[in-house]
């Protein structure tokens, strides 16, 4: 159960920390280029999870796509095992999550008028604190909605925990289903 909540936080907030500025960026984006980026954000959508899983498993294997990028770049030496890890298990489910963090984020953001942060300002806030104290405030539904639909995903998760994750990351959906499919 704790490495469940853990991981699940840990998703959760990278989600966040990723659909934030995602979302920002798309409400100042302009019309046809913001549709382009939504689009690519709900592409996956069209694949099912398995499909999406499986395209993890040859992202993060040790001669994947990762290992070959991060080499290219220098970042790494030699080869890394992201297969059957706890860092690979939350690199694909921040991926799959990402969708349902972002989508109630952005839609909160569209409603707010860009007006609101220029009037803070010009009434003496700086834009830091007009951003925390006036447009952090009013995303915040959004936040809250958006992360707690990953979270209670993250905690149900059964495909990618079982192909990517390891032995010692199995969440309690994969010994869930093991009770029922073989000690029932």
């Amino acid at each position: 159960f704790i490495r469940t909540f853990l991981i699940s936080m840990t998703v959760t907030f990278a989600t966040l920390l990723l659909a934030f500025p995602l979302a920002h960026l798309i409400v100042n984006l302009r019309a046809a280029v913001a549709s382009i980026v939504l689009v690519l954000v709900l592409l996956p959508f069209w694949t099912s999870i398995l499909v999406r899983t499986a395209a993890w498993t040859v992202i993060l294997q040790k001669f994947g796509l990762l290992n070959d990028l991060l080499m290219w770049l220098g970042l790494i030496g030699e080869r890394q095992e992201f297969m059957y890890s706890r860092l690979g298990l939350i690199i694909a489910m921040t991926h799959i999550q990402l969708p349902f963090t972002l989508l109630p984020i952005y839609s909160v953001m569209r409603t707010i008028p860009p007006t609101q942060l220029r009037a803070a300002q010009s009434l003496g806030a700086r834009p830091i604190r007009a951003f925390w104290q006036v447009y952090v405030p009013q995303v915040m539904p959004g936040i809250l909605a958006g992360c707690l639909l990953t979270f209670i995903l993250c905690l149900g998760y059964y495909i990618t925990p079982a192909l990517i994750g390891g032995a010692s990351d199995q969440l309690i959906s994969n010994f869930i289903a093991n009770y029922v499919n073989v000690d029932l």
